[in-house]
């Protein structure tokens, strides 16, 4: 008699079949997330109207609100890897929290700064210590902190230890930047514009759009992991080569 056992997940924790499902995955990944992104910002850009408030400053949400929703999700998702590490101890999950880095910095950034082009016209100012903006600053800043930390640590798992250990603490600030508005009454932010509580706080010309955008940012964000992931691979991997040469040279 003899029994199947089903593929577990933990099995892509082996770096030599990680590379292998990545091969096919990663190009399917990289242009749906691109005809997306293309697809949500056109529409958003030239196809949507003009908001009777706002005009048409708004339509810079369908770069802004995916971006910061990145940013955020990021953060968190380099905090369920780097728990894997500390608890599995398998290195693929280190080095794609490593490869979630950048990106996330870089997502902090566009949220950041298409944040102050929304706000000048809204609210006068391109900036003000409000909750949210002061805690998102406050992650981008323990973004760059993570990416430091692993750059200045020659031993790979000690490395992937600390950054554990600060993705952590930095998470109260992931946190804080997705519900600021929600914890404190004061600050210029807007509420949500989008959430699943009832009533409606976004027309469908807007919110289809978005979603198309949304999606297509997330697919950004896991083709550019992947790729990452597999550069800290292969980086490895060279090194390990290099010191054996020296070994037996």
């Amino acid at each position: 008699m003899t029994t199947t056992t089903r593929p577990s997940l933990w099995e892509y924790a082996n770096p030599v079949k990680f590379m292998r499902l990545t091969d096919w995955l990663l190009p399917v990944v990289g242009w749906a997330a691109g005809a997306l992104v293309l697809t949500g910002l056109v529409w958003g850009f030239f196809f949507t109207p003009d908001d009777f408030r706002q005009g048409s400053t708004v339509k810079i949400i369908f770069l802004h609100v995916p971006a910061a929703l990145m940013a955020i999700n990021a953060w968190i998702m380099m905090l369920a890897a780097s728990l894997v590490w500390l608890i599995r101890r398998h290195h693929v999950s280190a080095l794609a929290a490593r490869a979630a880095g950048p990106v996330g910095a870089v997502m902090t950034l566009i949220a950041l700064f298409t944040g102050a082009i929304w706000g000048q016209p809204m609210w006068g100012t391109w900036w003000a210590w409000d909750p949210r903006l002061t805690s998102f600053l406050i992650l981008f800043l323990f973004y760059l902190g993570y990416i430091a930390l692993w750059s200045a640590i020659e031993d790979p798992d000690t490395a992937a230890d600390l950054t554990a250990v600060l993705c952590i603490v930095g998470s109260v600030f992931a946190v804080l930047s997705r519900y600021a508005a929600l914890f404190w009454n004061q600050g210029l932010h807007q509420g949500a514009s989008l959430s699943v509580a009832p009533g409606t706080r976004m027309d469908w010309a807007y919110k289809a759009p978005l979603y198309v955008s949304m999606t297509g940012f997330a697919l950004m964000f896991l083709a550019l992991v992947l790729a990452g992931t597999r550069t800290e691979i292969r980086a490895r991997r060279m090194k390990a080569l290099i010191a054996r040469e020296r070994m037996q040279a």
